[in-house]
């Protein structure tokens, strides 16, 4: 339970600064929080678990980003990509993006969009120096990349916990957008727990929303909180102009964490697998095809050799919409969770681990089927 102790603006900096430490020494362990009222008052001291907030202080957001800005950005670096556009005339085509230095002996966390198809990747650190980078990894499902350069003495950032987060704190953004370096921009955390898709189709859940201005080239760069710790890697935007309008999304830095860490030991992200590919069934779209179930996911494709096509899955036969269309297996259930759309069936599988064995029920030729799958290892292509 947080605490908090509002300290009056008659009391002097100086003795201000001297009762909040005595306060510190003496209270028992928990989060405190002090407000002290009054202009250009600071206390010295960086005590764990303990927010130091100025309200009124004509300073206080200019020392606080300022500092958090200076304490990061050694941990920041400019991604530059090459991607060969084959044809008569292979042209290279360069992107660019930012990376988070996550341990010093050069690992470096991005966004898989950055780096993804990329014949070469260049990673200029904050004093200029620059290294080709080699592709450790990649998460198409959550955009998480991780590249390593060949040297040491690198300062990791800190990381956070981004399952402590909440609508209104602070949010600083850290990255190269339109190849202007080392930016800063500044908001607060708007939402939690949104989704988004990516430009590969996944559906990223629990994602932060953001209005601290993102733009193309702070893919993957830090989100950061008042405490300095980032709290999540910089992914997209929601706009209608092409531009930033307010509402920019963040991966939490738990997920990409955990992801990171699992494409350092592995090189990949294991992860369950059944071997189809789909599209919602809608209700107007059953009333189109005239079936009996308004919800659920078709079947389109089932990859050859697939648990999916060793239970017996049928795919379809075109798009639903052509001339020719006809339609293969309708799933509506998975393991006794409901099944809408082809999200739920991405999610249910993610539910369990790669060998469980589920149970898939299926709507086919007007009747209700159930088969039993038994769950592979996602391949690293898809």
């Amino acid at each position: 339970m947080q605490k908090q102790v509002v300290v009056s603006s008659v009391l002097s900096s100086v003795f201000t600064a001297f009762l909040v430490l005595m306060l510190l020494q003496n209270t028992p362990a928990g989060e405190y929080t002090f407000l002290i009222y009054g202009e250009n008052i600071s206390v010295p001291g960086d005590v764990e678990g303990v927010n130091i907030i100025l309200v009124n202080g004509t300073l206080v957001q200019d020392e606080v980003v300022t500092r958090i800005f200076e304490e990061t950005l050694p941990s920041v670096v400019h991604i530059t990509t090459r991607k060969n556009v084959t044809g008569t005339h292979p042209v290279p085509i360069e992107g660019t993006g930012t990376g988070i230095v996550i341990r010093e002996d050069g690992y470096i966390l991005t966004n898989e969009h950055v780096v993804s198809n990329a014949s070469s990747i260049l990673v200029v650190l904050p004093n200029g120096e620059e290294y080709e980078a080699e592709l450790i990894g990649v998460d198409p499902m959550t955009d998480i990349a991780v590249v390593k350069i060949d040297t040491s003495g690198l300062r990791p950032a800190r990381l956070g916990d981004s399952s402590k987060l909440r609508p209104g704190q602070l949010a600083i953004a850290i990255g190269n957008p339109f190849r202007f370096d080392n930016t800063v921009t500044v908001g607060v955390i708007s939402a939690l727990n949104r989704t988004i898709e990516t430009s590969r189709g996944y559906r990223i859940r629990g994602i932060i929303q953001t209005d601290a201005a993102i733009n193309p080239g702070n893919s993957g760069g830090p989100l950061i909180n008042s405490r300095g710790e980032v709290i999540g890697v910089n992914t997209a935007i929601f706009t209608t102009s092409e531009g930033f309008q307010g509402i920019g999304f963040a991966i939490p830095i738990n997920t990409a964490r955990e992801v990171a860490e699992s494409i350092i030991e592995k090189g990949k992200v294991p992860r369950p697998w059944m071997g189809i590919t789909g599209v919602d069934l809608t209700p107007a779209l059953a009333e189109q095809l005239n079936l009996s179930i308004s919800r659920g996911a078709i079947v389109i494709s089932v990859t050859p050799g697939s648990p999916a096509e060793k239970a017996g899955l049928r795919g379809s036969r075109g798009m639903p919409g052509e001339e020719d269309f006809e339609l293969g297996d309708v799933i509506v259930e998975i393991a006794g969770m409901e099944i809408k759309n082809m999200d739920d069936v991405i999610q249910a599988v993610l539910m369990h681990r790669i060998g469980d064995t589920i149970e898939v029920k299926y709507y086919r030729d007007g009747e209700f089927r159930v088969t039993s799958i038994t769950l592979g290892e996602r391949p690293p292509n898809l």
